[in-house]
């Protein structure tokens, strides 16, 4: 899952204002060690670096630099080898057998043992770890029992008959489980429990680099591992994250220099960066949608589908995305375009005029019982950023201006925010935004499942738990995608949730960075990118 974060727009605008009028020069101040040390500015502070315990996009792109799962992610979002340098499945397509390269190592010098990747995921799937990210191995077989807290983890259908051998029974074919290996839920953890606390001298991993360095709330720094069996292959010695929660700061940063490589890029600039740093701009879509949760214990939500049905009429998407100005798309559905073997689903009501739409937004606010005075009165929380801000302050509006709903906005820090989500008691409406791990529906939609961790509306709908399991059972390409198409119809027809747009991926990149290639699903590892003289 997707969020970013940044402080107080109207701060950023009288900042990023001066800036402008900087000069050239700034925009190209050399990195004094550009062969030495890639500097990334970091939207948002990890919750975790912990595989089992991180689930936001913040820790899991640094979690890709320090560790390697059996398989790797390319440029393009395909599954190429990693610690696996080969894997075999059979004709029924649930058995997967891998083989472990001879030359993997831990950065103490250890080998990467078959077994690493059975204690890992067992923890991952363990109920009392109560991991965000256990989903992600639920293909496996018996990992649903083990979940719901029905079979003990020794039962998980991974088995290790030698160091370098990885046996992984499936519950059903999934030919996209390589991809899904990639995932950092997937990665292997060096056995003591010290390398994965915020004790950076006895901090052990098995990707390009290792932890040198950690600031909760500033700054990470790595440093190649030199026991990494492709460091050939890695050609950035040192690694820096500065976390800078404000666009307005890092976009600072990179004009001074002290960044080279940006992962947000301030809406207000993009007119400046188009005609003055159109090579350094990246704006891309990737595989992300972003929407308000609608909460299902609240007793007037939970309990009126029209006014659920208001409240997403209500929102003018068009004018929403052309005030925030990115280029994103608005979002009628869940399922982003573009994902593999998906027509995505939209309500039947997108193609209406904007007069038809108000007029029935209000017709069902009213048989939901509300007036002008009697109006909803919403709590919409969301994580500190500018854009994230500007959409709740439109939304709040749009609510107003159309039904009279009243809605206090909740503004909380990153990590807070990520606990607060889980207590339905804070809010209403909570921001929340979906990035896809790996490229199929079902990873869009197993978010709506009745028990999934990532369902923070509460929403349970038997028809659409059993679509998506029949969907789960076929290994029919076209069945599957018809069922998941009409999984999907099914979660929309209820009205969980309030879809907003469709993301795309905004970065400045200095000249002298190579490598940068906008990724399906918005990754970039260090590994992939290198710095050259100038």
């Amino acid at each position: 899952m997707g969020q970013t974060q940044a402080c107080f727009l109207s701060v950023g605008l009288t900042v990023l204002t001066l800036l402008v009028g900087c000069g050239h020069h700034a925009a190209h101040e050399d990195n004094a060690e550009n062969s030495v040390l890639l500097r990334r500015g970091l939207s948002g502070d990890l919750s975790s670096l912990d595989p089992a315990a991180a689930a936001d996009t913040f820790s899991i792109q640094v979690l890709q630099d320090l560790y390697e799962g059996l398989t790797a992610e390319s440029p393009t979002g395909a599954a190429i080898p990693g610690v696996a340098s080969s894997w075999t499945v059979d004709p029924a397509g649930t058995q997967y057998t891998f083989h472990l390269r001879p030359d993997a190592h831990w950065s103490n010098g250890k080998p990467v043992r078959a077994q690493d990747f059975v204690v890992a995921w067992r923890r991952v799937l363990d109920p009392k770890q109560g991991s965000p990210v256990a989903d992600e191995l639920r293909l496996i077989s018996g990992a649903g029992a083990i979940i719901a807290g029905q079979a003990a983890p020794e039962t998980l259908g991974v088995t290790a008959p030698s160091d370098d051998v990885l046996i992984v029974n499936l519950s059903q074919p999934a030919a996209y489980l390589p991809q899904i290996l990639a995932h950092s839920a997937a990665f292997p953890v060096f056995s003591d429990a010290a390398a994965r606390t915020h004790s950076v001298a006895e901090w052990v991993s098995n990707g390009p680099y290792v932890l040198a360095k950690w600031q909760p709330g500033t700054s990470l720094e790595l440093t190649l591992n030199p026991a990494y069996w492709d460091k050939a292959n890695v050609h950035i010695p040192a690694v820096e994250y500065q976390i800078t929660s404000d666009d307005g700061s890092q976009y600072a940063r990179y004009r001074a220099g002290q960044i080279d490589l940006t992962d947000s890029v301030p809406a207000n600039m993009l007119p400046a960066l188009r005609a003055e740093h159109s090579s350094e701009l990246v704006i891309a879509p990737f595989l992300a949608t972003a929407y308000y949760g609608l909460n299902f214990s609240n007793k007037d939500l939970g309990s009126s589908l029209p006014l659920r049905k208001a409240l997403a009429m209500a929102v003018d998407r068009r004018q929403l995305v052309e005030t925030l100005g990115f280029g994103q798309v608005g979002a009628y559905g869940f399922v982003a375009p573009g994902t593999w073997n998906y027509e995505p689903q939209s309500w039947q009501w997108t193609a209406s005029s904007d007069a038809d739409r108000i007029a029935e937004a209000r017709r069902l606010y009213a048989q939901a019982g509300f007036t002008p005075k009697s109006p909803l009165h919403l709590r919409l929380l969301f994580n500190s950023n500018p854009v994230i801000r500007r959409t709740a302050i439109l939304t709040a509006a749009m609510w107003k201006e159309t039904l009279g709903v009243d809605t206090e906005l909740g503004d909380e820090e990153y990590k807070v925010f990520l606990q607060s989500r889980h207590d339905k008691s804070r809010w209403d409406v909570a921001r929340l935004g979906w990035n896809a791990d790996f490229n199929d529906a079902s990873n869009f939609l197993d978010t709506f499942r009745a028990h999934s961790p990532n369902n923070d509306s509460g929403f349970e709908n038997p028809a659409f738990d059993t679509l998506v399991d029949q969907a789960a059972a076929t290994g029919d390409l076209g069945e599957r995608r018809h069922l998941l198409e009409n999984a999907e119809r099914v979660m929309l027809d209820d009205y969980p949730i309030v879809p907003l747009y469709f993301f795309v991926s905004k970065a400045l990149v200095k000249p002298y960075v190579r490598g940068f290639k906008p990724s399906p699903l918005n990754h970039m590892p260090s590994k992939a990118l290198s710095l050259v003289a100038h």
